[in-house]
This record gives C-alpha cells, sequence and structure tokens, in this order.
C-alpha cells in the first residue's frame, strides 16, 4: 500500500537511479512554485472572502484550454457524489446550447491572456451583464483588457506555473472552493515527504519509465478501468505529453477505455509490436448492480451472485496474469477512496514523476516551444483571410 487513500503496484523490476533520487531531494525542498504549490505553504491570490462572495451561483461555466480546465474537469467528475452545483466546461471551440439562462457565473481561465480559443468562446458566449471571473496573469494582455471592459474580477494567475501544473493553484482550487470542497485537503506534499514508501515509488517508477523510453518503448497506454477517472487522466495525458515531448524524446500517452477495448485493441497490446508499457488505473467501488441470478443459464453459473463490480475486477486480475506471461511492462493504481485528499496525492505522484523523468532526460520539463509555431501560423492565415 503506497498510501490509504490508494494501492500501488510497481513495474516488475523495482530500479533506482542516483541521478533520479538526487533530483527528488532538490526538488521537493525546492522553492519553485509548481512544487510549493502541492504544499499547504501555497498562497492564493483570492480570498475566502472572495469565494463566499461566489457561492450563492448554482451553476458555473470554465472557460479554458488544456491546463486551464483539465484539472477543475477531473476533479469535478472524480468528487461528482460531494457537488451540489453543475459545472460546464467550455474546452474546445464548438457549439454549446444547454447552458443555463440565469444565476450562472463565468470563469475564465488563460495564463497568458492571449489563448485564441479562449478569447473566441469568451466573446461568443459572455456578456457584460453576466458574474464574469477571469484568472491570468498580472500582465497587460488581450483577456485581461476583456476583463477590464466587462468590469469583471480578475484573479492573478502565478507567473511562475504553467497550465499543466496549475491544478493545485488558483486555476483548479478555486473552481473546487466553488464546487464545496477543501482545497487545504488537497494540499499533500506535507504529508508525503514523510512516507518513504511513497517517495520510493516515485523514484523508482521514474526510473522505470526512463529505462523503457531508452530501450524504445515509447507508448504509453494508460488501461482505465473507471470513467468518472476519464478526465483526471486527460489531465496525466497533457502533462506527459507536453513536458516530455521535446528534442525527439518524449512519451505518448494513449487512454484506453476498458473493458470495452478488450473487444478492439487488446488483441493489439498482446501480440503487436512491443514498444508499449502500460497503467492500469481503477477503483474499488462499494456499491455494484448485482447479477439477477435467477435468469442466468447454467452454462454461465459462475456469474451467479456476483455484480458488476466483480466482473470488473476478475477481468483486471486476469489481464494483469496474461501480461505477466508475456513479459509485458505494467504498473497499476487501485484507488480505495474517492476524496480530495486522494486526488492531492495523484497530482502530487505524476507532477513529480514526471519532471523527475524530465531531468533524466535532460530536457525543460516546464516549456512547449513547438506549439508557438502553431499559434503563429494560425495567426498567419486568419489575418490572411
Amino acid at each position: 500500500m503506497l498510501t490509504k487513500n490508494f494501492l500501488f503496484k510497481d513495474f516488475n523490476k523495482k530500479r533506482k537511479n542516483k541521478k533520479i533520487l538526487k533530483y527528488l531531494n532538490e526538488l521537493v525542498y525546492s522553492k519553485i512554485e509548481v512544487i510549493n504549490s502541492l504544499s499547504h505553504n501555497y498562497k492564493y491570490s483570492y480570498t475566502k472572502k472572495f469565494i463566499k462572495k461566489l457561492n450563492k451561483y448554482k451553476f458555473i461555466r470554465i472557460f479554458g484550454m488544456g491546463g486551464s480546465s483539465l484539472g477543475s474537469h477531473a476533479i469535478y467528475d472524480f468528487l461528482k457524489f460531494k457537488i451540489n452545483k453543475k459545472f460546464f466546461f467550455i474546452s474546445n471551440l464548438k457549439n454549446v446550447e444547454n447552458f443555463p439562462k440565469k444565476n450562472f457565473l463565468n470563469l475564465i481561465i488563460s495564463k497568458s491572456g492571449n489563448t485564441l480559443e479562449t478569447i473566441a468562446n469568451s466573446n461568443v458566449y459572455i456578456k457584460k451583464k453576466d458574474k464574469n471571473v477571469f484568472i491570468t496573469e498580472n500582465k497587460k494582455s488581450i483577456l485581461k483588457e476583456i476583463g477590464l471592459k466587462l468590469k469583471s474580477e480578475i484573479i492573478d494567475h502565478n507567473n511562475y506555473i504553467g497550465g499543466r501544473y496549475s491544478v493545485l493553484s488558483e486555476v483548479g482550487m478555486l473552481p473546487s472552493e466553488l464546487m464545496g470542497l477543501n482545497s487545504n485537503k488537497f494540499k499533500q506534499l506535507n504529508n508525503l515527504i514523510k512516507n518513504k514508501n511513497f517517495f520510493n515509488s516515485v523514484v523508482s517508477n521514474a526510473t522505470n519509465i526512463f529505462t523503457l523510453i531508452k530501450s524504445k518503448k515509447f507508448n504509453s497506454v494508460i488501461l482505465n478501468y473507471d470513467e468518472t477517472s476519464d478526465n483526471f487522466l486527460k489531465w496525466y495525458q497533457q502533462l506527459v505529453a507536453e513536458s516530455l515531448g521535446k528534442k525527439g524524446n518524449g512519451v505518448f500517452p494513449v487512454i484506453s477505455t476498458m473493458p470495452k477495448d478488450n473487444h478492439s485493441l487488446m488483441q493489439l497490446y498482446l501480440d503487436g509490436q512491443k514498444n508499449n508499457f502500460y497503467t492500469f488505473f481503477y477503483t474499488q467501488e462499494k456499491f455494484s448492480k448485482k447479477i439477477n441470478s435467477g435468469e442466468i443459464p447454467n452454462e454461465i453459473s459462475f456469474l451467479k451472485k456476483k455484480n458488476l463490480s466483480n466482473i470488473l475486477s476478475s477481468q483486471i486480475f486476469a489481464t494483469q496474469k496474461v501480461f505477466k506471461k508475456k513479459n509485458l511492462p505494467f504498473r497499476s493504481f487501485m484507488i480505495k477512496k474517492r476524496s480530495e485528499e486522494t486526488l492531492g496525492e495523484l497530482f502530487s505522484f505524476f507532477i513529480i514523476e514526471t519532471i523527475l523523468i524530465a531531468k533524466a532526460l535532460k530536457i525543460d520539463p516546464y516549456n512547449q516551444p513547438a506549439v508557438e509555431l502553431i499559434k503563429k501560423e494560425t495567426k498567419k492565415i486568419l489575418i490572411k483571410n
């Protein structure tokens, strides 16, 4: 057991790289804002009084791309059973028609304040009479200019935390407070530093993934058995892809929906090219619909007195058993409890792991220079047309 909130099984070979261990020690005790945001020490640019003022809104629309919305969307889906408000996420360029007509709040989020899609969506969907709150860097930008024209509240986005690392800063925690969740409970770094098993596992995982990359296994296939974790894994997908995909390096993270993909992609995973490594991700559900035993024929009598969770668990363990036989590298995360603490631990685990892998690959985990090329070309085309 890694923590009381989730059970973790490492890759078959437990490796430790001394350099990665050194990076970890330097990282967790560093003063960089990304790591600081994982701890209780982080100071928000908004106040509890401000949150109280916004709590009357029952419907919240979040406008943002990538890291500006994926973190809060992950939190919303994973902890929906605790949330009494309705959130809408406008995180792509598309027509949306099922918005509430009153009592809603707009949260417009962009670190740079110049994200084209967020600017376009804001222009289409928000109005001056709405209650609008902008989260953006404290500098001149288009969204800040729009916010000022609309006489909106503007919350400072931390200059030193990029979008994909911002989930435990204002970007994810202000929405989580509006969901009725406790932002302090997400901040688990202070406790995790004392957990030797946790950090040994992070070092071992970072070492294993670094070794797999070096042996030309570039595809990270996440076998997701929990649909409510889909947006959490999309958050992880962005984190890994943007942080490591540089200078000919990187990992291609693919989310595979299980057990559905047993009937489409599993044949490839088992007998195709051996350039993948795998992460099993699933939850321990307490309540699950039972099989109607009276209607089960004798040929499948083994299903009697079972529920859907029993069947799913059997498929997970069967798949892992076959993976072992075929010598396919995999690790697994089993969520024991849905809570702010669990998500805080998972966010911390994957952020630290990704930074360590980047350090081992000798690349900058915090930038994404190639993406800027598409932004420039898009602007050129729009100006011409």
